[in-house]
């Protein structure tokens, strides 16, 4: 998905061009969670999957909607393909399993009021949303789908997935260009259900 810049930068954007943020930044400690693979994500029908390595602390530029919620104790892996398609995940372990329980919690506040955030911060965009429901995996997990729409007629699609497994939380965001039409959103609940199972 292209970067795009005219009165307002969307982070559902901005981690096309993640490749060389994510190989330039300091490796994750090798305590850190397991992340997914490249092949674990959504199938794209005319590229493969990249990834760049595991990289500690948050990731930069931070993901809408979710970003300012990220402590810097997180860890994140940047995903890219050669086509307009890119994906974030992005986890932290928490001291306990309330403090993991809180933190996601925050998280899915965060998704639940995205779209209204966006259009409030954005003038010149128009966005909408959906709960696609919650995913039976270890303590859970939730599917949303936020859409913008840019004056100027760009127009984006990202899945949003918060799950949590004891005292560790993983995000992932899949993002291309389209609407909800375009959304992969049985690929992308397969794809949660394999991100939370790999979490401690």
């Amino acid at each position: 998905m292209n970067v795009r810049t005219r009165g307002a930068r969307l982070a559902v954007a901005a981690l096309a061009t993640g490749a060389a943020v994510a190989v330039a930044a300091a490796p994750a400690t090798a305590s850190a969670p397991r992340f997914l693979k490249p092949a674990e994500l959504p199938p794209h029908p005319s590229s493969p999957w990249y990834a760049g390595p595991v990289t500690a602390g948050q990731p930069d530029p931070l993901p809408m909607c979710v970003g300012q919620s990220l402590p810097s104790i997180a860890s994140h892996r940047a995903y890219w393909t050669e086509m307009d398609t890119n994906a974030l995940q992005v986890t932290v372990v928490e001291r306990d399993a309330r403090r993991a329980k809180t933190f996601a919690a925050q998280l899915r506040k965060d998704l639940a009021t995205c779209a209204q955030k966006l259009e409030k911060e954005y003038p010149d965009i128009t966005a909408s949303q959906k709960y696609y429901g919650r995913l039976k995996v270890e303590e859970g997990a939730h599917v949303y789908g936020v859409h913008t729409e840019a004056s100027w007629g760009a127009s984006d699609i990202a899945l949003f997935s918060v799950g949590r497994d004891g005292r560790t939380v993983t995000v992932v965001r899949w993002a291309q260009l389209g609407d909800f039409r375009h959304a992969q959103v049985a690929d992308f609940k397969a794809t949660t259900v394999t991100a939370v199972n790999k979490l401690y």
